[in-house]
C-alpha cells in the first residue's frame, strides 16, 4: 500500500504552496493526490468543500461531502474510493506530524480535535464559519508564499494555531448537539485522556485497562474497533511524538530525555526511537 505523503503531493501538484516537507496547501481540492485504491494517510489532512460533492472511504467506511463540509483525516487512516463530482471545488491542507506537534504543543484541550475526527471525519460548517475558514486559508497561503519572509514558518504556525482554536470551538458546539456516544467511543476517549496524562511514565496496556476497570483484552479489542489502531500503537504515538518535540525544542541531552520519559537508559531510548521514527535521536536532532 502506497502512503499519501507531502513529498509525493508536491511532486505531482504543479503549483503548490509549501514549507519544506512539513506543509502543503491546495487551492484546488480536485488536485489533491487521493486515489480510488486504498492508501494510508501519512500526515494530517484538512479540507473544505466549497462547491459540488465528493465521496471517499476512511478505514472502509464511506462518506459523502457537500458544500461547506469540513473534512479532517488523521495520520495512519486508510483512504479509498475517492470520487469527485464534475463541479467539485474546495481547498485542502496537508500537515506533517512534526509540524502539527510543534503547532499544538502549547494548545490545551486540542485532543478534542484529534479524537473527534475518528467518529466524525466530516461535519458541516455554517456559511459564516466556512467563510472564516477561507479567510484563514487565504491568509496562511499568502504567508507560505512569502518565501523570503524571515519568520515565515513561525508566522504560519501561529496562524494555523489560531485556525485550530476556531475549528476546536466548532467541534465543541457540534459535539454538544450529537447523540450520546457509544460505550466503545467513551472507552476510547477515556483511554486517550489517560495516555496523554501518563505516557511519560506508564506504557503498559494492562495498567490502562486497570484504570478503566476493564480487562486488557477488552480494552485492546475496543480501541482497535474504534480507531483501527491498537492501544500499544497509540501509546507509542504519544511517546515518539514527545521525543521528537523534546529533541527539536529543548536543550535536554538524550540521556536527560530518557530519564524524563522513564526509559531504563539512553541506549533503550535510542532503540525505541529508531524503531518508531527510522533514525537515531542524534540524527533526528541534526536533521
Amino acid at each position: 500500500m502506497t502512503d499519501i505523503t507531502i513529498p509525493h503531493a508536491k511532486s505531482i501538484y504543479k503549483c503548490p504552496s509549501f514549507i519544506n516537507d512539513d506543509l502543503v496547501l491546495f487551492d484546488r481540492f480536485e488536485d489533491v493526490p487521493l486515489a480510488t485504491e486504498p492508501r494510508r494517510m501519512s500526515c494530517l489532512f484538512v479540507a473544505l468543500c466549497l462547491e459540488g460533492s465528493a465521496q471517499y472511504s476512511v478505514n472502509t467506511k464511506e462518506y459523502r461531502v457537500h458544500s461547506n463540509d469540513l473534512i479532517i483525516i488523521n495520520d495512519s487512516h486508510v483512504i479509498g474510493d475517492y470520487m469527485l463530482s464534475p463541479d467539485c471545488h474546495g481547498v485542502a491542507i496537508m500537515c506533517s506530524n512534526d509540524f502539527y506537534a510543534e503547532i499544538i504543543k502549547e494548545v490545551h484541550d486540542i485532543s478534542s480535535l484529534f479524537l473527534f475526527a475518528y467518529s466524525f471525519p466530516v461535519f458541516k460548517l455554517s456559511e459564516e464559519k466556512a467563510k472564516t475558514f477561507m479567510d484563514y486559508f487565504n491568509l496562511i497561503k499568502g504567508k507560505v508564499d512569502e518565501s523570503n519572509h524571515l519568520f515565515r514558518s513561525q508566522l504560519v504556525m501561529s496562524l494555523l494555531k489560531a485556525m485550530i482554536y476556531d475549528i476546536g470551538n466548532e467541534i465543541y458546539h457540534f459535539q454538544t448537539n450529537t447523540p450520546k456516544r457509544t460505550r466503545a467511543d467513551a472507552i476510547f476517549n477515556d483511554f486517550i485522556i489517560l495516555v496523554k496524562e501518563n505516557f511519560r511514565k506508564e506504557r503498559r496496556v494492562s495498567w490502562y485497562a486497570k484504570q478503566l476497570c476493564i480487562t486488557p483484552k477488552y480494552l485492546s479489542e475496543t480501541i482497535k474497533f474504534v480507531s483501527k489502531q491498537s492501544p500499544n500503537e497509540w501509546i507509542d504515538h504519544y511517546v515518539s511524538m514527545e521525543m521528537r518535540v523534546l529533541l527539536k525544542n529543548s536543550t535536554l541531552s538524550i540521556k536527560e530525555i530518557a530519564q524524563q520519559l522513564h526509559f531504563p537508559n539512553q541506549s533503550f531510548l535510542g532503540k525505541y526511537f529508531k524503531e518508531h521514527v527510522g533514525m537515531s535521536p542524534s540524527q533526528y536532532r541534526k536533521s
